[in-house]
């Protein structure tokens, strides 16, 4: 039995099946309630924009709810072993999987088994159904929930600089020449970096060179005076290319496009730290999962009538919320250059995990 990593196959299957569905009713209530708090803070500004009514906060809904799986799944597998460990300990389990000759590792095989099937599906959730979501959120909330563009390649919340000049826009389709922003301003701003005009349109488009903006609201800082002019050429040195640099959002992006998103950009001779690092993360994050089971297996072993079965419970608490400040802080030190990306990105999964083995081993002595 010790030669075997599982333990039997109708054991395998047991511990499993109880997994999941544990796994299930945690993220079905943690979403439930997250997406409840967050209409009761957003529903008011769905249904100021003209024409939005339950439709529209349904919609949102549906576009929210993929991002709070996504987040919360590592959450809910983490709580999900704890529930699943200290049940199985305080039914005396555990002890007669321990009397039958079974090692700390095969009690909990199944249950890695099973994250680790977890991670797959998450990794593909967040590949097909997350980004996209995303991508269409943001866009809408920066057009303030009012009606959105449906070509493809959409963006939000653009950002882009001419010298001291700033061009700003809520979203944007399309990509090279066929470039079309909405809800344009420029910041037209002298060589010391004081405004000197600005200009809004509801549309720019590439105009070889520059960018024109149609029917544009020009406000000169000197004058006081706002005036209106039909068409206004800005941003000469602004390319398409540069436009679809700055655009990018690796929250929005798939693995795949993320990393030919990274070859533009060195190409470009651009920074791609913080791009790295989330391209890393796009598979660590997911995987986090996996190790849930092994962070919360302190619940698992000790005998439950020694009165220190809720304490357990508490420390695999501690260890699986310690990863994930742990993951975001280092995640947040790799944007900005503090850590290598790819360090930034796995140093804290391959601590935990080292950890999670040392307490394992430590607690089956």
């Amino acid at each position: 039995m010790q030669l075997d990593f599982f333990p039997s196959r109708t054991l395998t299957l047991y511990l499993a099946k109880m997994f999941v569905v544990r796994i299930f009713a945690v993220l079905v209530m943690l979403v439930l309630v997250l997406m409840m708090l967050d209409l009761l803070s957003t529903t008011g500004e769905i249904l100021a924009a003209p024409g939005n009514g339950q439709a529209e906060i349904l919609e949102y809904a549906g576009l929210r709810i993929p991002q709070l799986i996504a987040r919360f799944m590592p959450y809910s597998v983490l709580l999900a072993t704890i529930i699943t460990l200290v049940t199985l300990n305080q039914n005396s389990e555990v002890v007669s999987m321990k009397a039958a000759g079974l090692s700390a590792h095969q009690v909990l095989a199944p249950l890695l088994l099973t994250a680790a099937l977890v991670s797959v599906v998450s990794f593909g959730f967040n590949e097909r159904v997350v980004t996209r979501a995303t991508a269409t959120l943001k866009a809408w909330e920066a057009n303030e929930f009012g009606p959105i563009p449906q070509e493809s390649g959409l963006r939000a919340n653009i950002y882009v600089t001419d010298g001291m000049n700033i061009m700003q826009a809520a979203n944007l389709t399309g990509s090279g020449d066929q470039i079309e922003m909405r809800d344009v301003t420029w910041f037209n701003r002298n060589a010391a970096g004081r405004l000197v005009s600005q200009a809004r349109a509801a549309k720019a488009t590439y105009a070889a060179p520059g960018w024109q903006l149609e029917n544009a609201t020009v406000f000169d800082v000197n004058a006081a005076q706002s005036s209106q002019v039909e068409s206004l050429i800005v941003g000469e040195a602004l390319s398409p290319q540069q436009i679809d640099l700055d655009s990018v959002d690796p929250d929005t992006q798939s693995f795949f496009e993320l990393y030919g998103s990274i070859q533009d950009y060195e190409a470009a001779g651009r920074r791609t730290a913080e791009m790295r690092a989330k391209w890393w993360h796009k598979v660590s994050g997911p995987l986090s999962a996996f190790l849930m089971p092994l962070l919360g297996a302190v619940a698992a072993f000790g005998l439950a009538r020694s009165g220190q079965l809720f304490l357990r419970a508490i420390i695999g608490m501690g260890l699986g919320f310690a990863y994930f400040v742990i993951d975001n802080a280092a995640l947040a030190m790799g944007s900005f250059g503090g850590y290598p990306p790819f360090l930034a990105a796995w140093a804290p999964f391959l601590l935990f995990l080292l950890v999670g083995e040392t307490v394992l081993v430590k607690t089956e002595e």
